[in-house]
């Protein structure tokens, strides 16, 4: 009798133990997993660029990253052409010496300038839309194009022709400011002849409006065809329903006219 009654509260014991035991695991699953979903919502919400980014942007392969909001999406690159330039330092492997005529036909002239890393975020707009007061695009990136390297617009510098730095663009008709920023203000040659083609999407400028190439529809672009921001609304490869965008022609303004068409997002180095 003293036998089973010891192993009765053995038993009973035993059980009590292994009821606490597996209360303490419940518990601890539950907490661990209420830490989990804490820390990725406050993730979230840090972050806040958790959406969908829509494929299209997702051309541009030049990026570092590309994340959205749902409103914006977000472009990080580094700036640096991802084809050979004379710009490069010698001893980098994308350097190659150049000599000959450039963009235009004009006599390559080498600026003292040099290709250096940035740290560029894009920050434009998803659903891009007509702003009627057509702010004018600045000194610096306009937009970016699908290799991460910037658009810049057609002017030198305050109401100056880009027609003096023309002869600095290298072998693919680019070439660095002071301070090294690397950049295109005309047909980014690689991306259209290598890449991609002279009909593509080459990228989009800030205001959330895609950049083509100089032909559409195995023609060129005239600019006269184009309107005052040197574009238009068609139908295009990527946009089937028709979407207004920019074109570059071999002429002034090359990239851009007279303004945004849409409102611009931001970009900062």
């Amino acid at each position: 009798m003293l036998w089973y009654f010891y192993i009765f509260s053995e038993n009973n014991i035993n059980m009590k133990i292994c009821r606490i035991f597996l209360g303490l695991i419940t518990v601890a699953v539950f907490v661990g997993c209420s830490n989990s979903d804490d820390s990725t919502s406050q993730e979230s919400t840090d972050n806040g660029n958790n959406s969908e980014v829509p494929a299209i942007y997702k051309k541009i392969y030049g990026a570092s990253s590309i994340t959205s909001d749902g409103t914006y999406v977000y472009i990080k690159t580094n700036g640096t052409p991802d084809h050979k330039s004379v710009y490069y330092a010698t001893s980098n492997s994308l350097y190659e010496n150049f000599s000959g005529t450039t963009f235009g036909g004009y006599v390559f002239s080498k600026n003292p300038n040099s290709i250096s890393t940035k740290n560029y975020t894009f920050k434009i707009p998803i659903n891009p839309a007509l702003n009627s007061a057509h702010s004018a695009t600045p000194l610096g990136p306009i937009g970016v194009s699908l290799n991460g390297v910037p658009f810049f617009n057609q002017y030198a510098g305050p109401n100056q022709p880009l027609s003096g730095e023309i002869v600095s663009f290298d072998q693919w008709w680019g070439h660095p400011a002071p301070g090294g920023d690397y950049h295109y203000h005309v047909e980014p040659k690689y991306l259209t002849t290598v890449k991609a083609s002279k009909s593509a999407l080459l990228g989009f400028l800030l205001d959330g409006f895609p950049v083509y190439g100089p032909e559409e529809n195995g023609s060129a672009v005239a600019s006269a065809s184009l309107d005052a921001y040197h574009g238009h609304t068609s139908v295009t490869a990527d946009y089937p329903s028709g979407i207004y965008h920019y074109h570059i022609t071999s002429t002034d303004p090359y990239i851009n006219g007279n303004g945004f068409y849409g409102t611009p997002g931001t970009v900062s180095n």
